[in-house]
């Protein structure tokens, strides 16, 4: 069983900057890919980045990238998400994801609570 915890949300002006993180426990937690995925209201739930369990590999949906970085902490157990240049459609609950697989799937066995990411224009 793996537990997720995000924490970093709030509230932003457009062009500025958050960082979100996620500490992951569990047997083996370190060998699972993570993501981070988000929902926006009356919108589904969408993929937003992941890495694989050695972050050598990476990928972002294409509305992010050059703004969004995602890295992990295996020491810590952590996933991070750096988003830079943000946009009140970033506006969103952002939700951080775990799976046994090399690349996060589409849709993760495991999931966090969420945390509140809101972009003011």
């Amino acid at each position: 069983q793996v537990q997720l915890v995000e924490s970093g949300g709030g509230l932003v002006q457009a062009g500025g900057s958050l960082r979100l993180s996620c500490a992951a426990s569990g047997r083996l937690v370190s060998s699972y890919s993570l993501g981070w995925f988000r929902q926006a209201p009356g919108k589904a739930r969408e993929f937003v980045a992941g890495i694989s369990w050695s972050a050598g590999s990476t990928r972002y949906v294409d509305s992010v990238k050059g703004r969004f970085t995602i890295s992990r902490e295996n020491a810590k157990n952590t996933v991070y998400l750096q988003m830079t240049s943000l946009k009140p459609e970033d506006t969103a609950v952002y939700y951080c994801a775990a799976d046994r697989t090399l690349i996060i799937p589409n849709t993760p066995t495991y999931w966090g609570q969420g945390t509140q990411v809101t972009v003011s224009s």
